[in-house]
Parts: C-alpha cells; structure tokens; sequence
C-alpha cells in the first residue's frame, strides 16, 4: 500500500492532511504551491507520482473561491503527472448550500461545482456530512459520502450527560437529528425559526419538551452562529438546563465565536473538518483516523460501508 498511494495537500488544512498521512503511516506527499503577485496559483508536485492512487485533500472552506481554484489546479497537474486515479478528499465540500434553484434566476453552484471537479480530472470523491445527502448525485463519478456523527456521538457519551434531549434547531435538520437520538436513545426536540438575513435568525417556538432537561442541539454547519444562538437563547428561556451542540463543520468567523461566547452555550462539540473551528467553547475532535481509514480501504479496493455506521 505505501508504495502505491500518495497524500498530497493544498493550502487549506495541512494540519489535518499530516494528520492523515500520519495514521496511514505514509509520509505527506511534496508539492509547492505559491501565488503569483496577481493572484494567480502556481503548482508543482515534487515527487514522481506516475501510476500512483493519488489522494488530494482540501476543504473548500474560506476563502472558498480560492481553496477550490487550487484544488482544481492541483488536481491537474497530478493527472499530466500521471497519475494512475485521483480522488479529492473534502473534508468540508464548499457551495453545498446552493444546490437547488430556490428563487428566480439563481444557479445550482454545487453542481457546477460537481462538473469543475469532474472536468479536472477527479475519479473519485471521498467527503463528509454534505448540506444535502443529494449532492452526491451530481458527480458522474463515484463518492464515498462519510458521518461525523460517530465522533461525535462518541465524544457526547464520554461527557455522561444525563436527562438530555437532543434538539432541531430548524425544521430542515429534523433528520440528521432525529438519527442522533435514535442512537443516544433520547427524545426529540425542535426549534421553529424565521430567518431574517444571512446573519440574523429569529427563533419563534419549542415544539417539544426541554424544561429541565440537559439539550444537545445538533446541526451539519454553522458559520455565524446565528442559528444555534438564538435557538439557545429560545431554549434556556423554555427552562432547559445546560446547553450544548454538536455540529459537523464549524466554519466559524470572527462573529460566530463572539456570539458564541455571549450566549447560554456551555460547549460547542465539532469536527477539524475545516481550520476555522476553533474557539473558546469550541471541543474540535479529529476525523483524521475515520478519513485515513476510508481512504486505506478505497485504495486496497475494500468496502467502505461499516464506516457509515453511527453506532
């Protein structure tokens, strides 16, 4: 296997890339990739990777539009180096929220995005917790679409947290969240909203019963914080007691953590899907060894499947 397959990483995460190179046991591969005075992005694989299974990772987090240029440029200079498959490993897959036509005159940019990749020269995509489950619909080629909830279920259980429920905080999240208490095996909760801007959230009602009770708000994504925010606010006056989330990418921003910090949640569990989660009440749990795992078992041509279980 060491001998065959390579890891090589764009600008985006390289802590998480030698993380999963490291428990592969295969040293990260070599490339440089600079940026040209007017903006351009230069690559260059330094290693000869000719009829080599090729493993590119790099979330398209912020900034998005130049994490997944480089992606796209990378990918195309290991497939005129030869290289014998390629598969773009992303962690946190950018554009995921436009992929429907919600409006007039709007594009479908995760498809396109899907098409970018394709035209690059990917064979195959290995990511984790999508907005939307049928986004892996719009490749052509292969993807291996991976769960966070298994660490970070794993992390909750370690906490002992007793009278919890776990709770929606929009109606959009119901079934990732309704798949969280299944395995906690507690109730269910969830938080009615009306959205005001991209930023502003208002949460208007509880449906379900929290006073009390310890919450677990469950989310894929959050970036302002908004959502969780006022959700918590909503929550602590319905008389629950302590506040937590569990939440797949955290893509927080300098806002997101300062309304975290202010607001009535104790711990925000998360993955390192993308460097920006991080923060004082940010617990970000590696997915480095379920990202190694799946990506040892796509290469030796072995199933994938046990890895999707929440347990």
């Amino acid at each position: 296997m060491k001998n065959h397959l390579r890891v090589l990483s764009g600008t985006a995460h390289n802590g998480l890339s030698q993380a999963i190179a490291d428990s592969l046991g295969v040293p990260l591969g070599s490339a440089t990739v600079e940026t040209f005075p007017d903006g351009e992005t230069f690559v260059q694989i330094n290693e000869n990777i000719r009829g080599r299974d090729v493993f590119l990772v790099q979330p398209t987090c912020p900034p998005a539009n130049q994490n997944l240029m480089e992606l796209l440029i990378m990918v195309d200079a290991v497939r005129r180096a030869s290289a014998e498959r390629i598969t773009a490993v992303l962690p946190f897959f950018g554009y995921a929220r436009q992929d429907r036509k919600d409006r007039p005159r709007v594009p479908i940019t995760a498809k396109l995005v899907a098409n970018l990749l394709v035209a690059a020269g990917v064979n195959r995509v290995l990511t984790m917790d999508l907005h939307a489950g049928q986004i892996q619909g719009f490749f052509d080629i292969p993807v291996d679409h991976l769960y966070a909830a298994p660490v970070l279920i794993k992390a909750i259980r370690e906490r002992g947290i007793e009278d919890l429920v776990v709770v929606s905080p929009d109606v959009g999240g119901i079934k990732m969240c309704h798949s969280y208490a299944k395995t906690l095996g507690v109730p269910l909760a969830i938080v009615a909203k009306n959205r005001i801007s991209a930023e502003e959230v208002e949460a208007l009602s509880v449906i379900g019963d929290v006073k009390g009770k310890n919450v677990l708000m469950v989310d894929d994504l959050t970036e302002s914080a908004g959502t969780l925010t006022a959700a918590a606010k909503l929550l602590s006056e319905s008389g629950a007691k302590n506040i937590y989330a569990g939440v797949s990418h955290a893509v927080l921003s300098d806002k997101g953590r300062e309304r975290l910090d202010k607001s009535p949640i104790l711990e925000v569990f998360t993955t390192n899907s993308v460097p920006q989660a991080h923060g004082s009440k940010v617990t970000a749990l590696s997915v480095a060894p379920l990202l190694s795992e799946a990506i040892k078992r796509i290469h030796d041509d072995e199933s994938v499947t046990s890895l999707f279980n929440v347990g």
